[in-house]
């Protein structure tokens, strides 16, 4: 037996899951993928910067990626932005630089015009503004996923307390929660989005306010309509004649029970929540510009389509990668938790 199913799995059917899951190759080989994309996003001044990891110049070492240094350190009098390409280097300097020597908002201003096609500098080529493409997209995968795995456990902790609740007590709760629901499902979220934006700077966090109002009523309904079928089975009738409080009976009894169609609705919960801030940047509605975004790319790559191809590749490829790869951990997962399988 693994490490993982020997030390994570105590419970006999979550081990036959994880092995049901297992056996998907190309769901493991996502899951790994995946991971790699959030470690990547996540230190993403590690692999695309404009300042050196570590620089030795003079007989002193410098860490200008951890540290901000003026330029009279270095001795420049006449700049206030240091600068560390055009830092002179000695025959016994050196430095040790990221792979990607571009931060996501500076332009490449030895070229003669933007957008730029994909060169040595610049791998993926430059945006309108001469900034560095890879690089953008790099950061922009930390904002996409910062907001879609937000905005997926804001939503799953309201939807499954409200719906918990909804559910478990029925009676006027319940009356007066899906009356909330209602009322929520049926407001016209774009036109609310566009006010809210039009009041407010978007920002991130106001993105993930706005996604979650409307999101978190479909996990509610879920959750509500898992614990009006459990609340009645045996073993919580059990419990109650033992004497168990209500907490005990929804947190250790019925949760977990429940919890097995919101389990495989989150990785496809996170896909759309990666798409919707694409769209939402795409239409202007989104983070606000120079912000590095995916679906800013993707209104260039409209705007430029016919001289600058490899804006429409890079943000779509970038989106279908990400998608396939959290759409794949979905199905698998799905399968896992079915109960007809073998």
């Amino acid at each position: 037996m693994g490490f993982i199913e020997k030390h994570f799995f105590k419970n006999e059917l979550s081990l036959k899951r994880y092995r049901r899951f297992k056996r998907d190759k190309i769901a493991v080989f996502s899951v790994w993928a995946f991971a790699a994309l959030l470690m990547v996003s996540f230190t993403a001044e590690w692999w695309a910067n404009s300042k050196p990891h570590i620089l030795y110049y003079h007989g002193q070492i410098y860490f200008p990626l951890v540290k901000t240094y003026y330029p009279s350190v270095f001795g420049i009098k006449d700049s206030y932005v240091m600068d560390y390409r055009a830092l002179k280097m000695g025959p016994k300097d050196w430095a040790v630089w990221p792979l990607i020597q571009w931060n996501p908002y500076e332009s490449n201003q030895t070229l003669d015009s933007y957008p730029a096609p994909p060169s040595r500098y610049n791998l993926f080529g430059t945006d309108d503004s001469g900034r560095d493409v890879l690089t953008r997209l790099i950061y922009g995968l930390r904002y996409t996923l910062t907001f879609a795995i937000g905005a997926w456990i804001l939503m799953y902790i309201i939807g499954c307390f409200v719906g918990a609740n909804m559910g478990y007590w029925g009676g006027k709760i319940d009356l007066v929660g899906m009356r909330v629901v209602e009322i929520l499902q049926n407001m016209p979220s774009l036109f609310v989005t566009i006010t809210l934006i039009s009041i407010f700077t978007p920002g991130l966090a106001l993105l993930i306010f706005i996604a979650v109002i409307f999101g978190w009523t479909t996990i509610c309904m879920y959750m509500r309509g898992q614990f009006l079928q459990l609340r009645k089975r045996e073993y919580v009738e059990a419990a109650r004649a033992l004497g168990a409080s209500n907490h005990r009976i929804i947190l250790k009894h019925i949760l977990p029970n429940a919890l097995t169609p919101i389990i495989t609705f989150a990785p496809f919960t996170i896909a759309a929540n990666v798409y919707y801030l694409s769209v939402m940047d795409y239409l202007g509605l989104g983070l606000v510009p120079p912000t590095p975004s995916w679906g800013e790319l993707m209104s260039q790559a409209e705007k430029y389509f016919n001289i600058a191809e490899w804006l429409v590749w890079s943000s779509l490829g970038a989106m279908v990668i990400t998608l396939t790869l959290l759409i794949n951990i979905g199905l698998a997962i799905r399968d896992a938790y079915d109960s007809k399988a073998a």
